[in-house]
């Protein structure tokens, strides 16, 4: 853009303000700024890093500052990333800075041109080169529609339903390859970094040194390197987590998102945006399909395909015609009936990885929760022992030997005697993957077992090491929490366990029975995918739960049929856009007063708007970290619509010191 003729720059701060500032640009500065660029600037007493978004001939400040100077010798934020930007600040309720912030490495945003990379850094493994499938009918008829708008370059969304094991994977393979062919590039998007290394070990051995990897997981100076090397392209296919969807990269030819429907696609600090929904406005602004891959897709996006909004692609058997595992229910409360005393696995359970260790086979034992006791109660005046600054219970872990709280990571000694009533009738229930694994030990003392949650998994590399050792098989047994539920491909697993299935069901939470339902038959589908066929036992207190009994029975319509149904009662997604409103303090009473006053204030702005207002009550862990928390909610059927006028109306109201109040668009949990 010319900027002669222009005197001022506007600049965007990574700062929670709704607005852009004018900066002048000094005379031997102008051929330097240029949008996309960084520059340095005074704000307050400070001098922060900016971006530069556009720029103006006149400005309504009347003292305005200049640039300090420019940092970048070229643009590092392209056109079509700073539109990106912008749908992201309006969409989910941020300021521009902060979305632009968002897609860069940290060290940039600090104001470095560059990093010197660690010694000791890994560089992606050396594989030997694997070459295309045989596709089956249905795998080419998938592949052969997604071609067309490659061919086309043209934006499509397509959702491909492949059960576990109909080789969704081996369809992004090919469909990549004939993007390089075409000279584009592609993006892939996994959940979370414990699926990643398999994930990466599929399309490195396919496709070399041209996949970059990036995820959160990284050390900056690695995540730097990469991010430079597919800027300057000589990397064409990037593999990582949610924010890799800002991955610098030219000429966009495709972007697949494996495990659409998971929760840790969304972003839970400012911006809270959901990489799912930021990849189809990027695909939008590319020309370039986009492929969301599930074999339990979303509620959303499964009605997304049925309203016709999304092209419905599906995988309906497995590779080879393998079938898939037994389910088998198992009713914890005969159980419970029949010996007597609360129990951690079923006979039918013991027997059978008895017979599966017995064959030299493996194991793997789900449940949704770490630690070795889920809480410590007393038995005399019923305390439950909680964290001092969460309205959460402790979990005890027995390898430290203290307790935990999972939200803050408080810990402390556990006590002999009951701090209120000191009685020394302290007793540990509920059961952890700590202590499952400890029980497991007992029963079946010749086996091979570890454990796979966020304790154990804490250190760097700690995924890799414990997936490398079962897939070598110099573990029997896997227990684990849902990082073991999706994903993986363990040809010697015939036995998957999941105790306690129904805890999630548990949740004060709308989407509870979906996730429920998703983390069973993913779990389910680790089962029989090599040549020996599969079997599940699930373990359960409510049998007869819509989401146990479908996914007990691969039924993913029926599942969504009912669920569809629950929520089109009360009105939630996918039938409405929710935003989650959160007010937080240190002091409970200020909490309380300013969200009733926040609800009269959003009656009085939002009104004839179309949008419902519900609460304010507390959240569910009601305290965090300290503070007190409460929330509001907003129903409404257009998002857009619901955006702006919370924005507006934000702007004009006037919040009280030391309450804090945060935004969340599409919440994925309340």
């Amino acid at each position: 853009m010319n900027t002669k003729k222009l005197d001022y720059a506007e600049i965007a701060l990574d700062l929670p303000l709704n607005r852009t500032f004018h900066y002048g640009i000094p005379k031997n500065l102008k051929k330097n700024t240029e949008v996309g660029r960084r520059v340095w600037v005074e704000f307050g007493n400070k001098d922060k890093v900016g971006y530069i978004v556009g720029f103006a001939d006149k400005s309504d400040v009347s003292k305005v500052k200049p640039i300090k100077s420019v940092i970048d010798q070229e643009p590092i934020i392209s056109q079509k990333m700073l539109e990106l930007t912008k749908w992201i600040a309006e969409t989910y309720l941020c300021s521009w800075g902060e979305a632009i912030a968002a897609t860069i490495p940290a060290v940039l945003k600090k104001g470095k041109v560059s990093v010197k990379p660690r010694s000791k850094e890994k560089e992606l493994p050396a594989l030997p080169k694997s070459s295309p499938h045989v596709l089956t009918d249905e795998q080419k008829s998938a592949l052969d529609k997604v071609l067309l708008k490659i061919e086309k370059q043209a934006y499509c969304a397509f959702l491909l339903h492949g059960i576990t094991s109909s080789g969704k994977t081996e369809v992004y393979l090919q469909a990549i390859e004939r993007v390089l062919e075409k000279g584009r590039t592609s993006i892939v998007l996994v959940p979370e970094i414990a699926l990643t290394p398999q994930t990466v070990e599929r399309f490195v051995s396919r496709f070399g040194k041209k996949v970059a990897l990036m995820h959160s997981g990284l050390i900056g100076s690695k995540r730097y390197a990469e991010w430079k090397r597919i800027k300057e392209g000589s990397a064409k296919i990037v593999v990582g987590a949610r924010s890799a969807i800002f991955s610098p990269v030219s000429n966009l030819g495709l972007i697949v998102i494996d495990e659409e429907h998971e929760n840790t696609y969304k972003q839970e600090d400012a911006p809270r945006y959901h990489a799912r929904d930021v990849a189809l406005m990027r695909a939008r602004l590319s020309n370039a399909p986009v492929i969301l891959g599930s074999a339990t897709p979303s509620v959303e996006s499964y009605y997304s395909a049925w309203q016709g909004a999304i092209e419905l692609l599906k995988l309906t058997r497995r590779i080879d015609h393998r079938p898939l595992p037994r389910v088998k229910v198992v009713d914890m409360r005969l159980e419970l009936a029949m010996r007597k005393k609360l129990i951690m696995f079923s006979r039918v359970l013991i027997d059978t990885t008895d017979k599966v260790l017995a064959k030299k086979q493996q194991v793997m034992i789900f449940l949704n929760r770490r630690g070795f006791s889920t809480y410590i109660n007393c038995k005399k005046c019923g305390l439950v022992l909680k964290c001092k600054r969460c309205d959460s219970v402790l979990v005890y872990h027995y390898q430290t030997k203290s307790v935990v709280c999972h939200y803050c990571n408080w810990r402390a000694a556990p006590p002999d005697i009951c701090p209120h009533c000191k009685s020394a009738y302290m007793k540990y229930f509920g059961v952890g993957t700590e202590k499952v694994e400890s029980e497991l030990a007992r029963l079946f003392p010749a086996a091979r077992i570890s454990r796979m949650d966020t304790d154990a998994t804490s250190k760097r590399g700690s995924h890799e090491a414990i997936l490398g050792e079962f897939k070598r098989h110099k573990i029997d047994i896997l227990v684990g929490t849902q990082m073991i539920a999706k994903g993986h491909d363990f040809p010697r697993v015939t036995l998957v366990g999941a105790v306690n299935a129904d805890v999630t069901l548990n949740l004060p939470d709308f989407r509870a029975s979906e996730r429920a339902f998703n983390l069973l038959a993913q779990v389910a589908g680790r089962a029989g995918r090599g040549e020996e066929p599969g079997e599940v036992i699930v373990q359960t207190y409510a049998p007869d739960h819509y989401a146990i009994r479908s996914a007990a029975k691969h039924d993913y319509e029926r599942f969504y049929k009912e669920e569809l149904e629950a929520r089109k009662s009360h009105s939630f997604p996918p039938f409405t856009h929710m935003i989650k409103l959160t007010l937080r303090a240190r002091n409970e009473r200020m909490v309380v007063e300013n969200s009733k006053k926040m609800k009269e204030f959003l009656e009085h702005e939002l009104k004839e708007k179309g949008i419902e207002i519900m609460g304010p009550a507390p959240s569910p862990i009601a305290r965090l970290r300290g503070f007190f928390r409460w929330n509001i909610l907003l129903k409404g059927k257009n998002r857009s619509i619901m955006s702006e006028a919370l924005k507006g109306a934000l702007t004009r109201y006037r919040s009280t010191s030391g309450v804090i109040l945060t935004v969340d668009v599409d919440p994925v949990s309340i």
